[in-house]
């Protein structure tokens, strides 16, 4: 069975985005392939978290988790700083990790000219621990955004070269998984494309957010000066807001308020209330058994035990095999 690895790191609850596209396919493929699940806590680590935030929002994204679905009886769900294994390897690949491939990794450009006051190691060595979290496992298959690509190209560079180097074939080559016509793309409210954090809180809804605060986020969402014309195209902010409502909404509710914007009768406001409405009750449930599994300390502590022994396991005979082929040998 081919191996999947994907990860996420702990910096703030999911969103509708992350349910409706990765969440909802990583259910269905722990039952078609040998999935690893990692809160990704050591990446996070390279923005200086305070630490109680640290553990919350592990703690936080292990029921987020549970409650989209994942079933830790049928995937390895684990936190990535339980796995000692990963930093041993870690290390080792940043022996044939060179700066200036490093330094030209986009994401590193980008959040060196962004946080010019925080170029620490851990950022410039990111795509290493990226590609140790994936190899150390023999992953085949990564679920990744195109933001992600460059990395897993490192990944594949960095296993190939440790392959040639010590003349073995220890690591497979991990390839982006293609969730083909399965990857739904959630738009977010401010008018610009996908539902991100990386625009501000307001342009995401996250699966944890109360009625109260879907409802003030909704408000805001971004429209237009409405249409003057009938049957015109709608703007990208107003188009958003009718793939939204394609999701969340009953198909009678959505064909009246396209109906309602094509004879040019449309009233945003209303539109962004039901809207809301409709949001609420899609996640209402989800929130209930975020909130539920949230508050079951006790049950947390056994998947995440359980995730890090599967994971251990994988983790030690790939380990195992790398120090073994660079010449480690023990004297006792």
């Amino acid at each position: 069975m081919e191996i999947v690895v994907s990860g996420i790191r702990p910096t703030g609850n999911l969103h509708l985005g992350n349910y409706m596209g990765a969440l909802k396919n990583f259910v269905k493929m722990q039952h078609e392939y040998n999935c690893y699940f990692f809160i990704a806590d050591y990446h996070s680590l390279t923005t200086h978290p305070n630490p109680k935030d640290l553990h919350n929002n592990v703690k936080q994204v292990l029921a987020e988790y549970l409650a989209c679905g994942l079933d830790p009886e049928s995937c390895a769900l684990y936190i990535q700083s339980d796995l000692p294994e990963i930093p041993e390897l870690y290390m080792l690949l940043n022996m044939h990790a060179y700066k200036g491939e490093l330094e030209r990794v986009s994401s590193f450009k980008e959040k060196a000219q962004s946080h010019p006051d925080n170029i620490n190691a851990g950022l410039l060595t990111y795509p290493v621990l990226m590609a140790a979290d994936i190899i150390i496992h023999k992953a085949t298959k990564v679920p990744v955004g195109k933001d992600q690509e460059q990395h897993l190209e490192m990944a594949r560079t960095f296993g190939n070269r440790f392959n040639r180097i010590y003349n073995t074939e220890v690591f497979p080559e991990p390839y982006a998984f293609n969730y083909g016509s399965n990857l739904v793309k959630i738009p977010g409210l401010q008018g610009g494309g996908k539902m991100s954090k990386s625009d501000g809180d307001n342009n995401v809804i996250n699966l944890i957010d109360s009625p109260e605060l879907i409802r003030k986020k909704m408000s805001r969402a971004v429209t237009d000066t409405g249409p003057t014309e009938m049957n015109t195209a709608p703007t990208p902010s107003v188009q958003n807001l009718f793939d939204l409502m394609k999701i969340v909404s009953e198909e009678n509710t959505s064909k009246h308020f396209t109906d309602a914007y094509a004879n040019c009768s449309i009233r945003y406001g209303d539109m962004k209330k039901q809207l809301a409405e409709d949001m609420i009750t899609f996640l209402t449930p989800i929130r209930e058994k975020i909130e539920a599994i949230s508050n079951d300390t006790s049950y947390l502590g056994k998947v995440a035990k359980l995730g890090a022994e599967k994971a251990h396991d994988s983790a030690t005979k790939t380990l195992n095999e790398v120090r073994d082929v660079i010449g480690f040998r023990k004297f006792y």
